[in-house]
């Protein structure tokens, strides 16, 4: 169902800054062995599969499983190229126990939603699936570990469901097309040259998923799929005894093979010399630049290794923190850089330096990368560094501790495959936190300072670059200079400039709490404070340590005019890049050290407010934060500066990428061209200008008398009462009375259709929006019209996916609004082969005819009605669906239970020909929008653009 590219994750998105784990190099000080957490029950049966079982109760009356095969695309033959991704999908297609889809069918009937519960993805070296179930009734349960031993060894492959699923995979295929894939289809196999890897991607090749045998397919599965190399995971809400005793009971007869074929382990040589991976593309978007250095795999497992990981963070975090100062300078060296080391792939680790240039700036981007690296090698970090980034990784491993109860079950899980598959340690947080206590302080400078040399070599070591065709990156011969030129540079050491001075010098007088409600049926208390803040509070104990701040008050930039638009667009984000009070944005970032908090201001078309989250103990800084951002602002030249040239810079090429403009096109069609919805362009930044929306900002944040804060999390209202009464009711009010103003967008009448042609790979996207404005706002009618969003998006999936073979999904999001006037809009949205984009629209709109035109099966009202009320249930003990909901409720001016009892209510009521009610009411064939993408040399309709 997904596919996991491990090998490129570096390359894109760490571009991104999601950057991978870092690893550890053994050292000689605690060579130990690191224990499996108690917690956790691991067996293996005498036919060779191994299970992980462990209980936990969050999320409550839920589990996870696991299928882990130890088999991935590497291990395909030569005639097998993206068959392991295929034995994945017909494990969904047709077992023993489950006919073709009677497995999704069950699984959906008792709550469950395919991609969210019920999902598998292939990767190189392994395949893993995965099932969300409900605890609350052992025969469901009990038919889960069916299911997994099911897939493990009595998937069907009936020859009329592999043809019906090579058109699924195809489109999966289609999806993954684009410049990223063409650059990476150049890159790799120079990246992993001389390795099996370069050769197999999970998502193999078209023409084998077309044309591949049937006795090819299975001849996978009768290879690979076998207990010696599979591991059933168990994480839940359960008794883990018993658990145990079913999985044993349940695998025990897999039969092991007679003369089981050996499972091969593949490397990637060692170089001596520099190996460059230059590409260009038309759609490229986004210069960027890496140098990878490739590294032996370690082993993990050791009190050392824990050691060294930290050294290896500590490093990598003022490493980064170094280049992110780059980032905000007037003339920043490029978007983004990063410093990372983890995985490559099973048999190699790497270490990387990576940035995302501006204009085509490859060079001066390598040339800040690498004299950032040069900087630490020389002069090493400075002892101010060393400690705050300590402090920083402490609080981290602190609240994993203290989150150890309210750990989800996916978590744990995820670290049990990983364990099975490349031995990961799992010794549990308490003792991992206990390591950490011990080692992190006895950490010095010197060690962390020697990683420079010892990571950053001339051998095993690969340049990438890659950017649009505009501006290619340069030859190897102008990259290698740069290396040069850094050697003989002459090099400054790195000044930490450290401020001393509190947040807040002078704390405002405290108001008083003028009206005090007691606590309603959901423990929610609500106060008026002397400003005419309010202020709603639910107390939870869903986490340890994590408390959520929202703030809302009515106007946003609907107030300012036209003249203004762009500046207030811009205005929270300008400010946010900006610091606070005294401090700028690396001052304050490093005030925040070792704290668990952050604070951003927002500004929106109807409303301006505050998002936030912190740690109980840093509540005080939270609150801080907030009354800085009201009486406080920065406008910095030097951050918009910045700011401007780095969104310049992801702007310049923004709308080569194909997806880009199609998007752009369904939103100005959608908006008939309003000037407020215009597409983010470079032309825009022209309009950009620091003190206007500095003053849009203080404007909006002048008055806090009509803001209401929302505090949801890990606190005692009366323990918060100073902080709130000091740095909420000291807050700055003029009694202004405002709303918001309707500034008249509107989706068109009647039917529009638009056809956007660009982009080389045979592939298109399909976007059809069903809109309408003559919709009376009530909450049992925007329930009503998701749930017939959901009916008809599993409709759909069936049609167009399981009938057709013509998709490999199919999103439907349906709505209901009411601000600025009471609308509805249905939006349908799927990939598909260029060729049939005409016959699958004629499908969507049949399945949405056939809504009309009589009720849908009780069977599909059940599944809607189980998924909803199992996500409400998994929701209610979640921090963040109390925070959405307590705003929404507010907002709306709904009754307390409504939140708890209103799904459940609603589903009751609801009936099948209220659905066909509600289709005829939504899914008006007569008024929507549809857009198309195609490639550029497609024949042209009269319409486009």
């Amino acid at each position: 169902m997904r596919l996991r590219l491990s090998f490129f994750l570096v390359q894109v998105a760490t571009m991104f800054l999601a950057f991978l784990p870092f690893r550890a190099r053994a050292q000689p000080a605690a060579d130990a062995p690191l224990p499996i957490d108690p917690a956790v029950r691991v067996g293996r049966l005498a036919n060779g599969l191994t299970y992980l079982v462990r209980a936990n109760h969050r999320p409550e009356r839920r589990a996870e499983l696991r299928l882990v095969v130890n088999a991935g695309s590497i291990l395909e033959d030569d005639d097998q190229r993206g068959l392991a991704h295929f034995v994945e999908h017909m494990a969904f297609n047709g077992t023993t126990h489950f006919r073709k889809h009677e497995l999704v069918d069950y699984l959906e009937s008792i709550g469950m939603r395919l991609g969210a519960d019920l999902n598998a993805y292939t990767g190189f070296d392994e395949t893993v699936y995965m099932i969300q179930v409900p605890t609350d009734s052992a025969a469901q349960f009990v038919t889960a570990l069916r299911i997994l031993r099911d897939w493990a060894t009595e998937v069907t492959f009936e020859a009329e469901e592999i043809d019906r699923e090579r058109g699924v995979l195809v489109e999966e295929w289609r999806l993954g097309r684009g410049a990223d894939a063409r650059i990476r289809d150049r890159q790799l196999p120079v990246l992993l040259q001389g390795s099996r890897y370069a050769e197999r991607l999970p998502i193999g090749k078209k023409e084998v998923l077309e044309t591949a045998p049937y006795d090819a397919i299975r001849r996978f599965y009768r290879d690979w799929y076998r207990p010696d190399l599979m591991a059933v995971v168990a994480v839940g809400d359960f008794e883990a005894a018993a658990v145990e005793a079913q999985i044993q009971t349940l695998f025990a007869d897999v039969p092991a093979p007679v003369h089981p074929r050996p499972r091969l382990a593949y490397d990637i040589p060692d170089h001596r010399e520099t190996r460059f991976a230059l590409a260009d593309d038309a759609e490229a978007t986004v210069p960027r630049v890496s140098v990878y250095y490739l590294q032996s795999r370690r082993d993990h497992r050791t009190e050392a290794a824990v050691r060294q990981r930290l050294v290896e963070d500590l490093y990598n975090r003022m490493l980064n923190a170094r280049l992110n100062e780059r980032t905000q300078q007037s003339d920043p060296p490029f978007v983004f850089a990063g410093s990372g080391q983890g995985d490559l792939t099973r048999a190699r680790e790497h270490y990387s330096l990576f940035a995302a240039a501006r204009e085509g700036g490859y060079e001066r981007a390598l040339e800040a990368l690498l004299t950032e690296a040069a900087r630490v090698r020389r002069f090493g970090f400075t002892a101010s560094e060393l400690e705050r980034e300590k402090a920083e990784l402490l609080r981290g491993y602190e609240r994993a501790y203290n989150e150890r109860d309210k750990t989800a079950s996916r978590r744990y899980a995820a670290e049990y495959v990983r364990h099975f598959l490349t031995g990961e340690p799992i010794p549990g947080i308490a003792y991992e936190y206990a390591l950490v206590q011990r080692f992190l302080p006895a950490v010095t400078r010197d060690e962390v300072n020697r990683l420079a040399a010892a990571w950053i070599t001339d051998e095993n070591r690969v340049i990438l670059a890659d950017g649009p065709t505009e501006r290619p990156p340069p030859p190897a011969s102008a990259l290698l200079a740069v290396f040069d030129g850094v050697a003989a540079k002459a090099i400054t050491p790195y000044r930490d400039e450290v401020t001393e001075a509190p947040l807040v010098s002078h704390p405002p007088a405290p108001g008083t709490i003028v009206e005090a409600a007691p606590p309603d049926v959901l423990g929610v208390t609500r106060w008026i404070l002397s400003n005419g803040v309010r202020v709603v509070l639910k107390p939870t104990d869903f986490k340890n340590d994590e408390v959520l701040l929202s703030a809302t008050s009515p106007g946003g930039h609907s107030l300012v005019p036209d003249s203004l638009f762009t500046p207030a667009l811009f205005a929270a984000s300008l400010v946010g890049q900006s610091g606070v009070g005294a401090f700028g944005p690396v001052a304050l970032e490093k005030k925040l050290a070792g704290k668990v908090v952050r604070v951003s201001p927002t500004l929106g078309e109807r409303s301006e407010g505050m998002q936030g989250t912190a740690s109980p103990q840093d509540l005080e800084t939270l609150f801080q934060l907030v009354y800085l951002y009201f009486t406080a602002p920065r406008a910095d030249s030097v951050a918009y500066v910045s700011f401007r040239q780095r969104i310049g810079g992801l702007l310049a090429n923004f709308r080569k990428d194909p997806e880009n403009v199609f998007r752009d096109t369904l939103s100005v069609t959608l908006a008939q061209h309003h000037y407020r919805a215009r597409p983010f362009t470079p032309e825009i930044l022209d309009e950009m200008d620091l003190a206007r929306s500095f003053a849009v900002y203080r404007d909006r944040f002048a008055d806090a008398g009509d803001f209401t804060f929302y505090l949801v999390g890990a606190f005692d209202p009366e323990a918060i009462r100073p902080l709130v009464t000091t740095y909420l009711g000291g807050l700055p009010a003029t009694g202004r009375q405002e709303t918001w103003r309707d500034t008249g967008i509107r989706p068109p009448r009647g039917v529009v259709e638009k056809a956007v042609y660009r982009g080389t790979e045979p592939r298109s996207q399909v976007q059809v929006v069903l809109t309408g404005t003559e919709a009376a706002w009530s909450n049992h009618d925007r329930r009503l019209i998701r749930a017939l969003g959901d009916v008809l998006q599993l409709r759909l999936r069936e049609v167009m996916r399981e009938d057709l073979g013509g998709v490999y999904g199919v999103g439907v999001d349906a709505g209901l609004s009411r601000e600025p006037v009471p609308a509805y809009r249905v939006n349908v949205g799927f990939g598909c082969d260029p060729e049939r984009v005409e016959e699958l629209t004629r499908a969507a709109f049949a399945v949405m005819d056939s809504l009309r035109a009589a009720p849908p099966a009780p069977s599909y009202l059940n599944k809607v009605r189980e998924a909803t009320l199992r996500r409400h249930e998994v929701g209610l003990k979640e921090n963040s669906y109390w925070m959405s909901s307590l705003r929404f409720m507010d907002e709306n001016d709904l009754p307390p239970d409504e939140m708890r009892d209103g799904p459940r209510r609603f589903f009751d009521a609801l009936t099948p020909a209220n659905l066909q009610a509600a289709a005829r009411r939504y899914l008006d064939p007569t008024n929507y929008v549809r857009v198309v993408l195609y490639p550029e040399d497609f024949p042209r309709r009269a319409d486009a653009r």
